[in-house]
């Protein structure tokens, strides 16, 4: 089998040895059948590899937002200590060649505040080069009393990925509304609107649109766009070659599924509606049933994370015979988030495994 890349932006390829495996095919992806790899955490926190903690130590890090830019990847997460106070959750940069270097890789906190202020909670990023304005943003939900911020979703800007500091205070990325603060704030781009899409842990994906003109301000009022039986972490994709539009969300499971796993739903526009493409528990987007944990079962579930995108511009685009997708999961003590990798395969279902204790929250 030959090797495939796991990205190529601008002509650049990330590569990996961790790919030797032949991928799915178009067929298999336009009738929802999903088989992956996963092998040994590609991430886990690491105290040594983080700035000193005023509080108690970094505990995990979690919902990651990896760009492939210039031949390097660029990796944002929501970083997490135990107990209380400020700063207690903040959002974290890395750079790194390859996945076998991230976990030596050191890490750099965010600041989206101002200095000397106690800082709320910012997590849960998103982030994209949007090529009209020439900037890369960044998107994430906040509350920032100190500012008068409450919890919603925030963008910050910068014009250089590669430097944490230069990330711009956070702007509110409309007006605040109560009702529907949502979480797990996602922006896409067709050639004309911009799309704003998230969850409300009630089985609902909401979504609010702008001219592309107008971005990031002059949202529309949200919408429901998707209603079924899942929890959080929406995240949509164009998918390549094929004029359609993937959305994979996070649902809740219980035993061989997994405590998590994902659904996916496949439109033909941003606005349009969505239908079932692998979203139930026996014929899922990704869960236990179709993952094979090739060094040891380390994972219980399949929770929040992203594809890897073929680009790194605002279209967000997948391709579907080659899917990669950046995942975490507690291990089957509950506890630390590490990050893994899965590779789409061609191979049969995996075997279920045994002995792991799947059913916790």
């Amino acid at each position: 089998m030959r090797r495939r890349p796991i990205a190529c932006v601008a002509g650049i390829v990330c590569m990996t040895a961790l790919l030797a495996i032949q991928a799915g095919t178009v067929d298999d992806f336009l009738a929802g059948n999903f088989q992956w790899t996963a092998g040994a955490p590609v991430l886990a926190i690491d105290t040594n590899n983080l700035p000193p903690s005023t509080g108690a130590p970094w505990s995990m890090a979690k919902d990651p937002s990896p760009v492939c830019f210039q031949g390097r990847w660029h990796l944002f997460c929501t970083v997490k200590r135990t107990g209380s106070g400020s700063g207690r959750i903040r959002i974290g940069y890395m750079s790194f060649l390859d996945w076998p270097d991230a976990q030596a890789a050191p890490w750099h906190l965010i600041d989206l505040y101002e200095p000397g202020a106690f800082v709320d909670y910012h997590g849960a990023p998103q982030v994209f080069y949007f090529t009209p304005h020439g900037k890369w943003y960044m998107v994430y939900q906040l509350a920032d009393n100190t500012r008068g911020i409450p919890y919603g979703p925030c963008y910050s800007t910068t014009r250089d990925i590669t430097d944490p500091t230069s990330w711009t205070l956070p702007t509110p990325l409309y007006p605040p509304m109560p009702d529907k603060a949502g979480l797990d704030h996602w922006v896409i781009c067709d050639a004309a609107k911009a799309y704003h899409f998230f969850t409300t842990l009630n089985g609902q994906m909401w979504r609010a649109e702008t001219r592309l003109s107008d971005f990031p301000s002059r949202w529309t009022q949200p919408v429901l766009a998707l209603q079924a039986d899942f929890w959080e972490a929406s995240h949509t994709y164009k998918v390549r070659s094929l004029n359609k539009y993937l959305t994979v969300v996070v649902a809740l499971g219980s035993g061989s599924v997994g405590r998590r796993y994902y659904q996916a739903y496949l439109a033909d526009s941003l606005g349009g509606a969505w239908q079932p493409l692998a979203a139930t528990k026996p014929k899922s987007f990704a869960s236990l049933l179709n993952v094979q944990q090739t060094a040891g079962q380390w994972a219980v579930g399949i929770d929040h994370g992203e594809l890897l995108r073929t680009g790194y511009d605002e279209k967000l685009e997948i391709d579907p015979t080659a899917l990669r997708f950046l995942f975490q999961s507690e291990g089957p003590s509950g506890g630390e988030h590490k990050l893994g990798l899965l590779i789409a395969t061609d191979t049969q279902p995996p075997a279920l495994p045994q002995g792991l204790d799947v059913s916790g929250p």
